[in-house]
């Protein structure tokens, strides 16, 4: 592509030239002016596009899963959410991966580690559980539970609960991008419980108290804290709603954090939830990043690149790195709640963050 502006590629093409581009893709070589001006955009120009999920229109699917294959034969049965931009590597947004997980009463999935960063939003369903490294974590609806990175892990339903469903959040195109993903599955398959039920959120649960030792006896880059439950979070946004803490561009939101570090729960994906009040529409922007998001409570719409997406509870979309997008509650006598998961910590850490105010209408 050529650009008649100084400092950009704009080589006009001749039977000379093109015989030198010939001859050097005979030695897997190529001139940089060629494709300089593709590689180097003037912004961002995800692969990815928004997209939107409805739950309803999923949930049978889900199901029938179900009744189609087993956990032990499927590894995990579950049914991904993939963007038509990255369909080539499995992934919902930018380079990360999400999917809708089900289990019945009395299953459990077999014990596995991996290198990419993992976390579960629980979507309906009693009697779900997560093994992490040894400690068994109870779920209920709308709790998030972290499986970072080289954990040992499994995931089950116990036999006095009911179907249980919920997203699975990962970094997997992300790490395979890098060519660093790795996979195991446990010996034994099970994980000997080794640590109280929920250990972790009775000892780095407490908000504002910690364990005198717990920095000095936690050495991972990730979360000690591996459940937030929905109450607490809900609560904790009701709290900051009324000491005035409030976004234009986001409402009410509040990031999942490391209680040790106050930064993000994992080294490569972040974690928010935000509220939107009775009535409220947000201010457009856009930043880099991708991020994925569910209606976890209420029903409300969001403008992405000039286009309108409605959602309510369980359904879930996405919002493009550097796509204009803003928020509305569609109610306005109660809230309604976004959790979302993004790769925000990795951009963060390559110095890749950047964000702008947009004047345009939120629709």
């Amino acid at each position: 592509m050529r650009e008649n502006i100084a400092g950009r590629a704009n080589v006009a093409d001749t039977p000379e030239l093109e015989r030198y581009y010939a001859d050097l893709a005979k030695l897997e070589a190529g001139a940089l002016w060629t494709v300089a001006n593709n590689i180097e955009p003037w912004q961002p120009k995800p692969s990815s596009v928004p997209m939107l999920w409805r739950y309803a229109d999923l949930k049978p699917y889900v199901q029938r899963a179900s009744a189609l294959v087993t956990p032990e034969d499927a590894g995990r049965r579950v049914v991904m959410l993939v963007n038509p931009g990255r369909r080539e590597i499995s992934a919902a947004c930018g380079l990360l991966y999400t999917g809708i997980q089900i289990m019945e009463p009395g299953e459990c999935a077999s014990s596995h580690r991996h290198m990419a960063s993992a976390l579960r939003f629980i979507m309906e369903g009693s009697g779900a559980y997560t093994v992490v490294d040894g400690e068994r974590i109870e779920l209920g609806a709308r709790d998030f539970v972290l499986t970072p990175n080289g954990t040992w892990h499994e995931h089950g339903v116990d036999a006095a609960g009911t179907q249980c469903i919920w997203q699975d959040g990962l970094d997997i195109p992300l790490v395979n991008a890098l060519d660093t993903n790795l996979f195991q599955v446990h010996k034994d398959l099970r994980q000997t419980v080794s640590k109280p039920a929920d250990s972790a959120h009775g000892t780095y649960g407490g908000g504002f108290l910690l364990p005198t030792d717990a920095r000095k006896n936690w050495t991972h880059p990730y979360s000690p804290l591996l459940k937030y439950p929905f109450d607490a979070t809900y609560e904790a946004l009701r709290r900051a709603d009324k000491a005035g803490v409030n976004s234009p561009f986001d409402g009410v939101l509040l990031e999942y954090v490391n209680p040790l570090t106050g930064g993000p729960v994992m080294p490569t994906i972040g974690a928010a939830m935000q509220m939107l009040r009775p009535g409220e529409a947000t201010k457009a922007h856009r930043h880099t990043g991708s991020i994925v998001y569910q209606c976890a409570k209420g029903s409300g719409h969001s403008m992405i690149d000039g286009v309108r997406y409605d959602w309510t509870e369980r359904d879930i979309f996405v919002v493009p790195s550097w796509s204009v997008h803003s928020h509305a509650n569609g109610s306005d006598r109660d809230d309604a709640c976004l959790f979302q998961f993004n790769d925000l910590p990795a951009i963060r850490a390559l110095g890749l963050y950047a964000e702008q105010g947009v004047p345009v209408a939120t629709g």
